[in-house]
């Protein structure tokens, strides 16, 4: 059987799942409009495309959480009708979404068992699921993660290495990686590349959706765009270049993902200073500046202390030691509130936008305002004219796509909940900007929108400092780039010294000059 878009023609191989006119509509919003897709046997294929585009509805209904409106779906050359996740995952597919699913006050253990523990006389045999979870993580090559541990106690990045294997307890056929690598320590993304380039060549099939074209590049045998809800294209690896991808994906020309750099000229005291900051033992003696008009970027491993800095500088942390100047003057922040304060304009923008930025079970319009109420409230009265004066503006200039700003904002795309965040803290008029991987899971249109939002504001006159795990957004988007390690501050980036062997070599804490790759090597 051959595949409507021509999949397993392209590699020879048999197709496994393919979807034959499939619509889905959510109310009057059309997600997939007529679409023909499949996927082959002992295969890694990547779909692509803007938030919004129809990717994760799409498999969705692959993974059994969601039921087409129109169209048929086939597995293995038989029609195949899920009636919910645990009917797609006996069939062989199990999805890993951006969202996790883990429980954090359950053990790693009972986890990846969470929905098959192994039993013994009807109960769960506790000592089994720990060995049989042990042998599955150093299978897959994590060997440091304790199966005892409660989930709550792991970084975002292990939490998410739980959740694969979890999924992979259940043998699947086809794998779904839904953004799932987004929240990876670098170290961490390499070995699940490893590892599903592995499980591809047993013959299982891995669809991967990511926003990380270069990280796309290194694994998948095809790609299919998806753009407004439709089935672009289809094409073998090596066929297309970025732009001619990034074109099919937007419907329009993007010359330049990241805007040019401003000439920045020190004037006048920084918008942030810092002097031996510490909080053992994750922070030792940082010291840096970031002028007003500046982007400066932190880079290193994760897990040296960006994560803590950005917190400690915004108020979270208690017992933190040191100095911090804004704008030149002492100051002691204390707590957010202190943070954010008419005194202190300071604004951070959390990793996790879902948990730590919005509450999405409120409207947009409420998310957008929640940070500067205080500006709009007289005694216990809301001026709500001049609210949704504010929420329109801050609404057009982000271009935020929104029907409704009455509806809950978690009802948005990953880009626009992103964008209702920057909007949050925009209306507070912040002049330091705290930034940790503000575009992990977002569509590349809508990070060329942030980037060049983020050069308009430090244009301005915000003094910026943003933590990013994705090196191509610390060489296009700052002027500086700190290296983190073990909570120091290893090497400062400038000019063309900014590059990916650079940053690469420091978050390694390599000094020395490292070569480049010869090709072939």
């Amino acid at each position: 059987m051959t595949g409507p878009d021509g999949a397993a023609g392209t590699i020879g191989r048999p197709v496994l799942w393919e979807a034959r006119g499939v619509t889905k509509r959510y109310g009057g919003v059309v997600a997939l409009e007529n679409v023909d897709f499949a996927c082959s046997a002992g295969s890694i294929h990547a779909i692509v495309g803007e938030n919004g585009a129809g990717k994760s509805t799409l498999v969705k209904i692959m993974a059994g959480v969601v039921r087409p409106d129109a169209g048929e779906t086939w597995l293995e050359g038989r029609p195949a009708t899920f009636t919910g996740p645990a009917d797609a995952a006996a069939a062989g597919i199990s999805c890993v979404f951006q969202e996790l699913s883990v429980l954090p006050h359950l053990s790693v253990a009972d986890n990846i068992f969470i929905t098959n523990p192994p039993r013994r006389w009807g109960l769960i045999n506790v000592t089994a699921q720990r060995r049989e979870a042990e042998s599955l993580l150093a299978m897959l090559g994590w060997t440091d993660i304790n199966p005892r541990l409660k989930i709550r106690d792991l970084s975002l990045s292990r939490r998410q290495i739980v959740e694969i294997a979890k999924m992979m307890a259940r043998r699947p056929k086809i794998l779904i990686l839904d953004e799932a690598t987004s929240a990876l320590a670098a170290e961490d993304v390499g070995k699940v590349f490893n590892l599903l380039l592995r499980l591809r060549d047993k013959g299982m099939t891995i669809i991967y959706i990511s926003h990380r074209l270069n990280e796309v590049d290194r694994l998948a045998d095809l790609y299919s765009v998806f753009r407004n809800g439709r089935h672009v294209d289809t094409f073998a690896k090596g066929s297309r270049t970025h732009h001619q991808i990034i074109r099919l994906m937007i419907g329009r020309n993007v010359e330049r993902l990241f805007p040019p750099r401003s000439r920045y000229v020190a004037s006048g005291p920084p918008g942030l200073q810092i002097r031996n900051l510490n909080w053992p033992p994750r922070l030792a003696n940082i010291s840096l500046t970031v002028g007003c008009g500046e982007i400066v970027g932190l880079g290193g491993l994760e897990g040296q202390g960006q994560r803590e800095l950005l917190l400690g500088l915004f108020g979270v942390l208690r017992q933190l030691r040191g100095t911090v100047e804004i704008g030149g003057q002492p100051r002691r922040i204390g707590s957010p509130a202190q943070a954010k304060s008419s005194d202190n304009r300071m604004a951070l923008i959390p990793e996790d936008r879902k948990t730590e930025g919005l509450v999405l079970s409120l409207p947009v319009f409420e998310n957008i305002t929640l940070a500067s109420l205080r500006d709009l409230t007289t005694g216990i009265w809301i001026d709500r004219k001049e609210e949704a004066s504010r929420v329109d503006a801050i609404v057009q200039q982000l271009q935020i796509k929104v029907g409704n700003v009455a509806a809950p904002v978690g009802t948005l795309s990953g880009g626009n909940q992103q964008k209702v965040v920057l909007a949050k803290w925009l209306l507070t008029d912040p002049r330091v900007i705290l930034l940790n991987d503000p575009t992990r899971g977002i569509d590349i249109g809508t990070k060329h929108e942030i980037y060049q939002l983020l050069r308009n504001i430090a244009d301005e006159g915000a003094a910026i400092l943003f933590y990013s795990t994705d090196y191509d957004e610390l060489i296009g988007c700052c002027d500086r780039v700190l290296i983190l390690y073990e909570g120091r501050i290893a090497r400062e980036l400038t000019g063309s010294d900014i590059t990916e062997t650079n940053i690469v070599a420091a978050s390694l804490n390599v000094h020395s000059p490292v070569p480049a790759v010869a090709a072939g090597e």
